[in-house]
């Protein structure tokens, strides 16, 4: 098995960077593909770890992933090369639209144009979510969990941020009783 150099690591990681539009959670398809399946970094395991770490500490959730990624596969330079490429597309896209934007702000065909990147991000994130679901143990705690922090969601307007943190909270006392009742718990 060869080393992976930091030029390898860094144009899959501007790749990455520069073919995804709308967030970390459009990108996560493009790095599975990049990272789990053409480059063999990570497992579909280390891909949902990665998420939950990502979603859980501050920051983007594409930087949190590729500075993880990065460091799993070279270390603290990986995570620097890593986290480089998949910043330094949005840089220079936003540089170079910011000397344009007002003459396009009010532009149709732009309007247009993000309409129809919206309905590709939600289609791109429901992938990711389907892909990313069929790996998760399921049990009666993990479709009760899924339904409440669903509903929860959906029919009221607490933050995310808290919603994560109750699942945590509550999956952690899960795991703690099934160990105190002789169960066993599954990361």
């Amino acid at each position: 098995m060869h080393k992976t150099t930091l030029l390898e690591l860094f144009l899959s990681f501007f790749k990455i960077g520069a073919f995804t539009f709308g967030g970390g959670y459009a990108m996560m398809p493009v790095m599975h593909k990049e990272v789990v399946e053409k480059k063999n970094w990570a497992s579909d395991e280390d891909i949902l770890k990665i998420l939950v770490i990502s979603e859980s500490t501050p920051g983007v959730l594409a930087v949190n992933s590729a500075t993880f990624i990065g460091y799993k596969i070279r270390g603290f330079w990986g995570s620097l090369i890593a986290t480089l490429g998949v910043v330094l597309p949005s840089f220079i896209i936003i540089s170079l639209l910011s000397f344009f934007i007002i003459e396009f702000k009010d532009n149709e065909y732009v309007a247009y144009a993000f309409s129809g990147i919206r309905a590709g991000v939600a289609v791109l994130i429901f992938n990711a979510v389907f892909k990313l679901s069929k790996k998760i143990k399921k049990n009666w705690f993990t479709y009760l969990t899924i339904a409440l922090v669903t509903l929860v969601a959906l029919l009221t307007s607490i933050s995310a941020i808290y919603i994560l943190l109750a699942g945590a909270v509550i999956g952690i006392i899960y795991g703690l009783l099934l160990v105190k009742n002789g169960g066993e718990a599954h990361a």
